[in-house]
């Protein structure tokens, strides 16, 4: 991960954790963390849903320097069902309810911390793409594949070293 995507991701992560946002990050961003060996434009986060939780992230997407409309604050309070930030210091695109995973409840029993990064599994980072069922998501589907038979026969819970 290239150390100003690596800076990104702990500025989320520590904005986040101070307000108390139940989280995990997911996509390519999420598999990066885990040792993916690719690069991502934004963060994408996977964010239980609730009205405490949308308003704790909101508290938490102003410290991160974000400016949101009020139509987006509302998204973000009612856990619309996917949110894309493009008005701050860096992009984040917030899902309240990603393509191949029922309940936010499951991810988070399967995630994977990561120096304190909460991640969705790869499975489940794997199943969110192949449901979505987009061109750019399926074209990079069999490196994701193939590096999870790489991360489950290392146990990698550990993120490569930074750049």
């Amino acid at each position: 991960m290239a150390e100003s995507e690596y800076r990104q991701a702990e500025e989320i992560r520590d904005a986040l954790a101070r307000h108390g946002v139940k989280y995990l990050f997911i996509g390519k961003s999420g598999a990066i963390l885990l040792g993916f060996p690719d690069t991502t434009q934004d963060a994408v986060l996977f964010v239980d849903r609730s009205e405490q939780n949308g308003r704790a992230l909101l508290f938490s997407l102003q410290d991160l320097g974000l400016s949101l409309t009020e139509n987006q604050s509302a998204e973000i309070i009612k856990g619309k069902d996917f949110v894309q930030l493009k008005n701050g210091p860096f992009d984040i695109d917030l899902v309240f309810a990603p393509d191949g995973i029922e309940r936010f409840s499951d991810a988070w029993k399967r995630h994977i911390d990561v120096e304190g990064f909460p991640v969705c599994h790869i499975d489940d980072i794997i199943a969110s793409k192949v449901a979505a069922h987009r061109k750019k998501d399926l074209e990079s589907l069999d490196r994701l594949k193939s590096f999870r038979e790489y991360w489950i026969q290392n146990q990698r819970t550990e993120p490569f070293a930074k750049d």
